[in-house]
């Protein structure tokens, strides 16, 4: 039986290669598996791919308009910065670019849930402090749902990464769409 999610119908994950299936073949994609899985939830909603691998909050930015402008978008997954925190990019910048990508969405009415980040300490406690706090602070600004990290579970679990140690493989992938599926569930309610 499926309950019509009258709040949300389509949905974009927006974001790097960590959500647009990097390495993995196409039926693997965040956005199959996390479609499936709200399926067998009862939600019949429409997950569309919008995350381009190597992607920067900037490079987001970017494309954020156009991205957002196809018809029916109710709900977007902003999982950016992952590559910013990579190029040692200031948090701050990173915040204003993630900032305007909400101010994008939340003048479509589309809603959006924010796929959080954490920076290992490779540039320091000061800047790990820094790029860790953006999350939670645009959530709390904008009364955001927050998924405080992406990769919650998954992260550094040989198990459930490809080789490279940072992108999710397939099993990684569902431990992702599950955390992500929750928020969903929970935005619903």
């Amino acid at each position: 039986m499926h309950i019509k999610a009258s709040a949300i119908e389509k949905l974009v994950l927006f974001g790097d290669s960590l959500m647009a299936g990097y390495g993995l073949p196409k039926e693997h994609h965040l956005s199959i598996v996390l479609e499936n899985h709200l399926k067998k939830a009862g939600l019949d909603i429409k997950v569309i791919n919008g995350s381009v691998s190597g992607s920067t909050s900037s490079s987001g930015l970017n494309r954020a308009d156009w991205t957002l402008s196809e018809p029916g978008i109710d709900l977007i997954i902003l999982g950016l910065g992952a590559n910013d925190m990579l190029r040692g990019i200031q948090p701050d910048e990173t915040e204003r670019n993630l900032e305007q990508i909400i101010n994008v969405a939340n003048n479509k009415n589309i809603k959006i849930i924010l796929a959080g980040m954490v920076a290992p300490d490779t540039y320091g406690a000061q800047y790990k402090k820094e790029f860790d706090a953006i999350y939670p602070r645009l959530s709390n600004k904008y009364n955001l749902a927050l998924i405080p990290f992406l990769l919650e579970g998954v992260a550094l679990n040989p198990i459930l990464n490809q080789q490279d140690g940072i992108h999710p493989n397939k099993e990684g992938t569902i431990k992702v769409s599950e955390n992500i599926k929750k928020s969903i569930i929970n935005v619903l309610n």
